[in-house]
């Protein structure tokens, strides 16, 4: 990402209380922009929006519902964007079985009314719409999705997110092209990073458990996963803005942004290691049954590769050791702001693997 061109840049991100849009914003804001954020009130106690202090970065900020239009249109009036950044979301699997309706309402119809006030404020040049490498119909197989293989989800998460890749190519095509806006959607692999507390995610599960001295309590220990450091995707999410806002249609469509073939492990591995660092720290396997979940889950990222030039920074190890110095800092009582702006800086001087 070039710095200069961010420097002053009028973005718009919805869901930046949450764990990614957090560190998304806080990452622009270092780069100079003018950063303008949209979301509910942090989904979690503790929270990284609280922890890193990302308000106090903000041009400006408004706690709403994204499906309150009149609040969302407001929003823009106030931040004339340029460049918009769609994160808000329902993100947990488990959640999505317990309320599908909600889901729907929040990954799909919350789409819905981001796009169509951003068709409403002709200034908006680039959208980056984050969906999930859930998105895909999953077979079950060894070889990972490429961004043109079908869109499904036996469970409501992952519908509700493909639901959100044709509402925003409908769009795109619609009206968003012709007005002169260029619309993206973005696949990561699974995210890890200091400062995610959510529940039924694993990373945020091992370490509360380490911290309770208690068991880490697995319920898909061979589940195969895309694990990456959280500013992996986020590096590409910001190329691929900065493409969009001079594009001539090459940059529009689906982007996978996953890590390396090797980094895709199975939660075992993951766990392990994470014990093995920690002293004293042990797993056991939760039998009881479990909602469906796919069992393999891999992205080819190769698109972004030869068009983009990026390429991921951290193999998977250094991305489990920053989280846990992350936490690690963060229970000793360190300034977080500065120890997460350090993790930027400490990725954005790191050379890319050729």
């Amino acid at each position: 990402m070039e710095q200069q061109f961010w420097r002053e840049r009028r973005v718009f991100i919805t869901g930046h209380t949450g764990f990614k849009g957090g560190w998304l914003a806080l990452w622009l804001a270092r780069l100079g922009a003018r950063v303008h954020g949209y979301a509910l009130a942090p989904p979690t106690t503790p929270s990284l929006y609280r922890a890193v202090r990302v308000g106090e970065r903000l041009a400006g900020e408004h706690i709403a519902d994204l499906r309150d239009r009149a609040a969302l249109a407001a929003a823009f009036d106030a931040a004339a964007p340029e460049v918009v950044f769609h994160l808000a979301a329902q993100p947990l699997v488990r959640a999505a079985y317990r309320d599908p309706v909600e889901t729907y309402a929040v990954n799909l119809m919350g789409t819905v009314d981001l796009l169509e006030t951003v068709r409403q404020h002709p200034g908006v040049r680039a959208v980056v719409v984050v969906t999930s490498d859930k998105c895909y119909e999953n077979h079950d197989w060894i070889w990972p999705y490429r961004e043109d293989d079908a869109l499904g989800g036996h469970d409501p998460y992952s519908s509700s997110k493909a639901c959100a890749e044709l509402v925003s190519a409908s769009y795109r095509r619609a009206f968003l092209e012709e007005a002169g806006t260029a619309l993206a959607t973005v696949r990561a692999g699974n995210v890890i990073g200091g400062g995610d507390w959510a529940a039924e995610r694993l990373v945020p599960d091992v370490l509360r458990a380490i911290d309770a001295g208690e068991p880490v309590v697995l319920r898909a220990p061979g589940a195969i996963r895309p694990w990456q450091h959280v500013l992996e995707p986020l590096a590409g999410y910001l190329d691929l803005a900065e493409r969009l806002c001079a594009d001539d249609g090459e940059y529009i469509g689906a982007w996978n942004f996953g890590p390396e073939a090797a980094d895709a492990r199975p939660v075992r591995w993951l766990v392990e290691w994470l014990c093995a660092a920690v002293p004293g720290a042990q797993w056991r396997l939760d039998d009881s049954p479990q909602p469906r979940e796919a069992s393999v889950l891999r992205l080819d990222s190769s698109k972004a590769r030869a068009a983009l030039g990026w390429r991921p920074r951290w193999p998977l190890e250094q991305a489990l050791a920053r989280t846990l110095d992350w936490h690690r800092a963060w229970r000793a009582g360190e300034d977080m702001q500065v120890r997460t702006l350090a993790q930027i800086a400490d990725y954005m001087a790191t050379e890319p693997p050729r």
